[in-house]
């Protein structure tokens, strides 16, 4: 079992936000603001499935999980509230999230689903935000020139994310999810996620008048598809989860663990899983 910590970052997001606030660079603004964008409505439904996947257990077996499924249900609830705070601050630059709603819509197909299809759809998600929590802990210099309290919101985000990477998954296999369809919800959660996550930068751009801009383009090639680039380096790792024996503890999580002890002053803890 993994032991959770929820904690309360220390921040203030009641100020304005920068147009431009990521490193003043209009692509990585965009990405991340887009990414942003979904987190409210996808961590309601991830904890929704960790929350009620849990309730399915045998009783036996219940209490033994309550601990760690009440510390990642606080977790996400905790980023899914400071990140809606985070989105009012970037929508008044005229940014519109068409991805929140595309989610919900998704989401009311799977409303009578098995709740193991649930999970599997939270553990190939959460997968993905542990790629990308492990490449922004690693290249922490994106954030370079970015006010310190966005930076500590994405560090500590990243932290947490990497921390709770194994809950879903480990949930998926007590339930007795199949390997079968553990890796079919993958490629359809990469499909949706990386055209989801492009479309919502696009647009980003696009309302911020950045889109075309060659300086644009050169940071997207850069940053994602670059020889250290999001993209580039997560492709072996994202590939790993295909195989019969994997389990995400097979990736190191040694940045999470570093960034929370090296900055326990940016956060209070409010409790422990």
């Amino acid at each position: 079992m993994t032991t959770l910590t929820v904690r309360r970052l220390l921040i203030d997001l009641e100020q304005p936000v920068a147009r431009h606030w990521c490193a003043n660079d209009a692509f990585l603004t965009a990405w991340f603001n887009a990414l942003s964008m979904s987190f409210p409505v996808g961590e309601q439904f991830f904890l929704d499935s960790v929350r009620n996947g849990a309730k399915t257990l045998p009783p036996e077996q219940q209490a033994t999980w309550q601990a760690e499924v009440q510390g990642f249900v606080g977790q996400e609830a905790t980023h899914r509230r400071i990140h809606a705070l985070f989105n009012a601050q970037v929508e008044k630059h005229g940014l519109v999230n068409t991805w929140g709603p595309r989610i919900e819509e998704r989401m009311k197909v799977l409303a009578d689903a098995d709740p193991r299809h649930h999970l599997a759809i939270t553990a190939a998600n959460e997968h993905f935000t542990a790629l990308f929590a492990e490449w922004m802990l690693s290249h922490t210099a994106v954030f370079n020139d970015t006010e310190p309290r966005l930076k500590n919101l994405w560090l500590w985000h990243s932290a947490e994310e990497s921390e709770h990477k194994c809950t879903a998954f480990d949930l998926y296999q007590a339930l007795g999810g199949s390997h079968t369809w553990r890796v079919k919800w993958m490629r359809r959660v990469t499909v949706f996620f990386l055209t989801d996550a492009l479309r919502q930068t696009a647009l980003n751009l696009h309302r911020d008048g950045t889109l075309w801009r060659w300086s644009t383009w050169r940071s997207a090639g850069r940053h994602l598809l670059g020889r250290e680039g999001l993209l580039s380096t997560s492709f072996k790792p994202w590939r790993a989860y295909f195989k019969p024996d994997f389990h995400p503890n097979q990736q190191s999580s040694d940045l999470s663990v570093n960034w929370l002890s090296s900055n326990a002053d940016q956060y209070t803890r409010v409790g422990a899983g």
